[in-house]
């Protein structure tokens, strides 16, 4: 990968301000409404992201379903569940490199692929086989891990600068609906584990749309091919290529590596690894064992569970819509520091009032909402913190080392349930243990937050 100083830009004689000054190509992207092709990228990511996790999510139902029909453990649950964490990890740190080397949407694609393919083959397990469930989990979450960091980078870099909190937040925002959809699913086919996951594997779909669409303007020009970044400026414009402005001027070539990012980068990428740990740590352990508490802790129906968290999907859409606005209006780390409060809030309120599956209930519709719904902005604004030619690589290093909370939270929640067959009779004291210590983690998040650079309404190029 290549990082270039810029110079001055080689301003257009075709478009102009009131000032009489030409308009630069990025200045087009700010000053002009969305068009159709913007919306259209926009879109993908919204649609990739639903469907890959869809099958993150989906997971949760069917270890929720296998705990019967396998004689599942705690402890065998929770690696099954903590391997999608991992796959997350590796693809984190794998394909943000990847996406800044090679490009956003050859390595979009190859995420897509990797995340079907490892799914399609665990519809074949034999019964029992939950070992091998496992692993083949580690390669559904390296395309899923990667998908989410590549998506935003490839939006921010299309869009306008005072909605790009919103627009690039947008890629998660409906995320949950991956969650509704797995609901909905479990409601409507059952006790069919297979059927379920075989659902996941209609994502290979979206491989069409990809085709429609260009490579980001903004990786051409880190490797030199300006022509390639003024035609891809010119599709999101809708304009001929001869209208678009002027692309900002690139000089002084230097690689990039991980011991750069290191050595320049050292105080966002810390701030994103913890700060993203400590968000993702309670609200993963609700997204993959909340179903099974609230099937085997407090007694609810599997059905009766599908229907609850068909109600957790759409606040933690609302949420994470929420998260993604506020960002524009009064900045991404009060917003996030809003967020992770009540979300702390939320845990400890499900630490020592559960007496009812339904106070149980209340507490987890207030952690998605807000510990969950701040992920509207948190990659988004994790992505601002580093300049163009490394944002992916710093993005997905940064998340993947957070990302390790979707492996420790899975493993402690099945540690505290135990190695005995999960049945019926899971000691409530280990919400009160669990959520407790999420509870910290989610202050600890938001305070951590606050150190970051505030990106609101700042151009890319100035980051």
């Amino acid at each position: 990968m290549i990082i270039r100083e810029r110079k001055a830009p080689i301003m257009s004689d075709t478009h102009v301000t009131q000032a009489g000054e030409a308009l630069t190509a990025y200045e087009q992207i700010d000053a002009r409404p969305l068009t159709g092709h913007q919306k259209s990228i926009i879109g993908l990511a919204i649609a990739g992201n639903i469907s890959e996790f869809f099958d993150m999510f989906l997971i949760g139902f069917v270890v929720s379903l296998l705990t019967s029909a396998w004689h599942l453990t705690g402890i065998s649950a929770g690696i099954i569940l903590a391997c999608s964490g991992l796959g997350t990890v590796i693809g984190s740190i794998l394909w943000g490199r990847l996406a800044d080397r090679f490009g956003r949407r050859h390595a979009f694609q190859w995420c897509v692929l990797c995340f079907v393919v490892f799914t399609a083959l665990s519809i074949f397990l034999p019964d029992g086989a939950w070992i091998l469930l496992a692993i083949l989990r580690i390669g559904v979450g390296i395309g899923v891990g990667g998908l989410n960091i590549i998506s935003i980078p490839y939006v921010q870099e299309f869009v306008p600068a005072k909605q790009r909190g919103m627009l690039s937040g947008l890629a998660s925002v409906f995320i949950p609906m991956g969650l509704l959809l797995g609901s909905v699913s479990q409601s409507l086919i059952g006790d069919n584990w297979r059927l379920l996951v075989a659902l996941g594997v209609i994502p290979v779909l979206l491989l069409l749309w990809l085709a429609t669409v260009p490579e980001s303007p903004r990786f051409y020009q880190s490797v030199g091919r300006d022509d390639d970044a003024r035609k891809a400026l010119a599709w999101a414009l809708e304009l001929p290529a001869n209208q678009v402005g002027a692309l900002p001027q690139v000089e002084q070539e230097q690689k990039a590596s991980y011991r750069l990012l290191l050595s320049k980068h050292l105080k966002p990428l810390a701030i994103i690894s913890v700060g993203s740990f400590c968000f993702i740590l309670g609200s993963f352990a609700i997204q993959s064992w909340g179903q099974t508490l609230m099937k085997d802790a407090f007694g609810f129906s599997t059905q009766m569970v599908a229907y609850l968290f068909m109600g957790v999907s759409v606040a933690d859409c609302i949420g994470r819509f929420g998260s993604a606005w506020l960002a524009d209006v009064i900045g991404r780390r009060w917003t996030m520091f809003s967020f992770g409060i009540i979300g702390a809030l939320g845990c400890f309120y499900a630490a020592f009032f559960h007496n009812s599956g339904w106070q149980f209930y209340i507490a987890v519709l207030v952690i998605m909402t807000f510990a969950d719904g701040v992920f509207g902005i948190l990659n988004a604004f994790g992505g601002e913190q580093f300049p163009n030619d490394v944002r992916s690589t710093g993005l997905g290093l940064g998340y993947g080392i957070g990302a390790t909370a979707k492996i420790v939270g899975p493993i402690f929640m099945g540690l505290l349930v135990g190695g005995d067959y999960v049945s019926q009779h899971i000691n409530i004291g280990v919400v009160t243990t669990a959520f407790t210590f999420f509870g910290v983690c989610l202050v600890i998040g938001a305070v951590i937050y606050l150190f970051a650079q505030e990106t609101k309404g700042k151009d890319l190029e100035s980051l």
